[in-house]
C-alpha cells in the first residue's frame, strides 16, 4: 500500500496569522522563544484519496501513529453530496458507520463531516491499515486528536524531563507511591447551598454540563457578581481543620488534597492576587488552608492542594474559548465549551488572568506551605504546552519536592490520573505510575439530596482493585458550609479504615504482583455518571482473590468472612516456594499446603462483620 502523507502544509500560513492565539508567554521566557509556534496540525494525520489503495468503493492506507491516543475521524470534501449513503471506516478491530452531514466549513471552504464515535489506537509500533467505505466522491479523511486528548510539540519535554527525574522528584514520587490512600476534599462557597439554588436542584439546572455541586455556578449561569455574594454568609466552624485531619487518619489516609481554588475561583487561602478569598470576602478571616496544613502534619499526613488553572469563571475571562474557537472553526475541528464562563466572562484577557492570578496564587501556595507534597491541577481547558509547562516549571523552581499531577497538560505531570471515578482495566499499561480518585455518594462538593452513599464494603472493593493494579485512591469528602462532614460518610468510610488497619500490611508500601486478580471479572468503574445511574451490584465469593505484594510477601485478599478450606490458585507450585502463611490482623499462622492446583490453608476466626480478611504469604528470597 502507498504510505500516508501528512499534508498540512496548505494551513501553515494560517496559524502563522493566529499565532499569538496559541503561542501565549510569560516573563521567564526569551524574546526568541516568543517568536516560536506549535502548529497543532502537526499531529493529525491525513490521508489523501489519491494516494490511498482502491477496490471498488473501497478506500485503504496504511497508517503511522505517533501517539497513543483517541482520534475523531473527518471526511473532507469539495461539496457535500446530496444524496448521501451510510459510510464505514475501519481500523484494527474498530468500525464506524454513519450518514455524511456538514459539520464543519474550512476557511479554505472545504466541507468537513465528522464521526461522532472516537477511535483509540494504543500500539504506536503496530501497522494499521484504515479502509473506509463509500460511494461518495470525497477529498481525504483525518485523523485528528480528540479534543481530550492534548497532544503538544514536544519541545520541552527535555527540559520536563529532567526535572521529572531529579532526585528530589523521584524521592517524592517515592513516598506518594508508598501512601496508597488519600483523601480528597471539594468544598467552598457552593457548599452553603448544596446543591441548590433558587429551589432548584443542580439536576434539573436549566443548562449542560456536571450536575455535581462544585459547578452550581456554571450550572445556573450565575453572574459573577450575584455569586460573589455567597462568600458574605460563608463562616464554617472553627474546628474543622482538626476534625477533617483526624476524620482522616482514622480511615489511615496518608495525604489530603483539599480544593484551595475550583472553577468558581474563590481562594480558600489568603491571596495578594485577588481579594475573592477565604480572609478578605468572609467573615471567617482566617486562612482555612493553612489551618488544614498545620492540622494534617500535627496527624502526620501528607498534605496537598487542588487548584483551577484553566478555569476560573470569576477572572478567568471565558477561557480563550473565542480564541480558540475561532482557529479551530477555520480549521474545521470542535471546541469543547464545557466548563468555559460564557455566560458572565470577566472583561480581562486570559493571558493576563493567568499572569496576574494563577501564577501568582500557586507562587503564594509554595511560600505559604513549604512541606507540600503536591498540586492537583484541573481544568486544563484551553491553556497552552507552553503555559502548562511554565506551571510545572514553577512548582519546580520553588520546590523540586512538590509533585504535579497529569491534568497540569500536555504529559507534564509527574503521575496519572485514571479520571473520576475510573479504574483501569488489568489488561491496560499505563507510562506512568496512577491514581484514582473517586466520590462517597454521586458528587465532588456537598449536595443536600444525594443520599447514595457508597458502602464500606463498596469503597473497599474498589481501593483493593486499584491496590492490585498498583495505583492510589484519592477518596473524596465534600463538607457542607459549615465543614460538617456528612454523619454517613464518614462513618462508612471509619468503617472501611478499620479493615485498612487490620491489614496495612498488605496496603502500604505494597506494589502489583504477577496476576492482580483471580476469580471473577473485574467489575470496572466507569466515571461518576456511570456509577449514579448503574449504582453498584457484585457478589464477593470464596473464590475471588486480590494480590499486592511487598519485599518477599505476597497478600491474597478477600471480600469475604467466609471460612473453611480456600484454594488460592495463583500461588501453585512454580509460583515461588513458600516459607510461611498467616492470617493478617491476628498474626495466626496457618498450615497449608501447595501443589499444582493452588495453595491450600484453612481459614477460621474471622469476625462475622468483617468486610474480609487477608493472608500473608512468606516466599523464600
Amino acid at each position: 500500500m502507498k504510505r500516508l502523507k501528512k499534508n498540512v502544509g496548505i494551513i501553515c500560513l494560517l496559524f502563522t496569522s493566529l499565532i499569538i492565539q496559541y503561542s501565549c508567554t510569560t516573563k521567564e521566557k526569551s524574546n526568541a522563544s516568543q517568536n516560536e509556534s506549535f502548529n497543532q496540525t502537526d499531529n493529525w494525520i491525513v490521508l489523501n484519496k489519491t494516494d490511498a489503495d482502491q477496490d471498488g468503493t473501497t478506500f485503504s492506507w496504511d497508517v503511522n501513529v505517533t501517539h497513543p491516543i483517541n482520534y475523531t475521524v473527518q471526511v473532507v470534501f469539495d461539496d457535500l453530496p446530496t444524496n448521501s449513503s451510510v459510510a464505514k471506516v475501519r481500523i484494527d478491530n474498530q468500525e464506524l458507520k454513519e450518514e455524511f452531514q456538514k459539520d464543519y466549513t474550512t476557511y479554505d471552504h472545504k466541507t468537513v463531516s465528522e464521526f461522532k464515535t472516537p477511535i483509540k489506537i494504543k500500539d504506536i509500533t503496530a501497522k494499521h491499515v484504515l479502509t473506509i467505505e463509500t460511494e461518495d466522491n470525497f477529498n481525504q479523511i483525518r485523523l485528528v486528536p480528540h479534543y481530550k486528548n492534548l497532544v503538544g510539540s514536544g519541545k520541552y519535554h527535555d527540559e520536563w524531563l529532567t526535572m521529572h527525574q531529579s532526585e528530589e522528584k523521584q524521592e517524592a514520587l517515592k513516598r506518594f507511591k508508598e501512601a496508597k490512600l488519600g483523601m480528597f476534599i471539594h468544598w467552598g462557597l457552593y457548599s452553603q447551598v448544596g446543591g441548590i439554588w433558587k429551589n432548584t436542584r443542580i439536576n434539573n439546572a436549566p443548562h449542560p454540563g456536571p450536575k455535581v455541586a462544585e459547578w452550581l455556578m456554571y450550572a445556573f449561569q450565575i453572574p459573577r457578581e450575584e455569586y460573589r455574594t455567597l462568600a458574605k454568609t460563608f463562616n464554617p466552624d472553627k474546628t474543622f481543620a482538626q476534625n477533617v485531619a483526624k476524620l482522616a487518619k482514622d480511615v489511615g489516609m496518608k495525604y489530603l488534597v483539599i480544593t484551595s481554588k475550583h472553577h468558581d475561583g474563590f481562594a480558600l487561602f489568603d491571596s495578594k492576587s485577588s481579594d475573592f478569598n477565604m480572609v478578605d470576602a468572609t467573615p471567617y478571616k482566617a486562612d482555612i488552608i493553612k489551618e488544614l496544613y498545620d492540622a494534617c502534619l500535627a496527624e502526620g499526613i501528607d498534605f496537598g492542594v487542588y487548584y483551577s488553572h484553566g478555569n476560573d469563571w470569576m477572572d478567568g475571562t471565558d477561557g480563550n474559548y473565542t480564541n480558540v474557537k475561532k482557529v479551530n472553526d477555520s480549521l474545521g475541528i470542535y471546541t469543547h465549551p464545557t466548563g468555559k464562563n460564557l455566560w458572565d466572562p470577566s472583561e480581562n484577557t486570559h493571558d493576563s488572568y493567568l499572569k496576574n492570578k494563577a501564577y501568582p496564587q500557586i507562587k503564594e501556595l509554595l511560600t505559604m506551605l513549604p512541606e507540600l507534597c503536591l498540586i492537583w491541577f484541573d481544568g486544563t481547558g484551553f491553556i497552552t504546552e507552553e503555559q502548562a509547562f511554565q506551571f510545572y516549571k514553577l512548582v519546580y523552581d520553588s520546590n523540586p519536592n512538590v509533585l504535579v499531577n497529569r491534568r497540569v497538560g500536555y504529559a507534564f505531570g509527574d503521575y496519572l490520573d485514571a479520571g473520576d471515578n475510573k479504574i483501569p482495566s488489568a489488561s491496560e499499561t499505563l507510562e506512568k505510575y496512577w491514581e484514582t480518585c473517586g466520590t462517597t455518594n454521586n458528587s465532588w462538593g456537598y449536595k443536600s439530596y444525594d443520599e447514595d452513599w457508597k458502602s464500606p464494603k463498596e469503597m473497599l472493593y474498589y481501593f483493593v482493585d486499584i491496590l492490585s493494579k498498583g495505583g492510589n485512591y484519592l477518596l473524596n469528602i465534600g463538607p457542607d458550609g459549615k465543614g460538617h462532614v456528612p454523619e454517613i460518610s464518614a462513618k462508612n468510610l471509619r468503617d472501611m479504615g478499620k479493615w485498612i488497619h487490620q491489614n496495612a500490611d498488605a496496603v502500604y508500601g505494597t506494589s502489583r504482583w504477577k496476576p492482580p486478580h483471580e476469580g471473577q471479572e473485574e467489575t470496572l468503574l466507569e466515571g461518576t455518571g456511570h456509577r449514579a445511574a448503574k449504582g453498584f451490584q457484585r457478589n464477593f465469593t470464596s473464590k475471588d482473590f486480590w494480590f499486592t505484594t511487598k519485599e518477599n510477601k505476597v497478600y491474597a485478599i478477600s471480600l469475604t468472612h467466609t471460612e473453611g478450606d480456600i484454594l488460592i490458585k495463583s500461588l501453585k507450585k512454580g509460583e515461588g516456594v513458600i516459607e510461611q502463611v498467616k492470617l493478617l490482623g491476628n498474626g495466626k499462622v496457618l498450615q497449608w499446603e501447595q501443589n499444582e492446583n493452588g495453595l491450600k490453608t484453612i481459614v477460621t476466626g474471622v469476625p462475622k462483620d468483617a468486610l474480609g480478611y487477608v493472608i500473608e504469604v512468606t516466599l523464600k528470597k
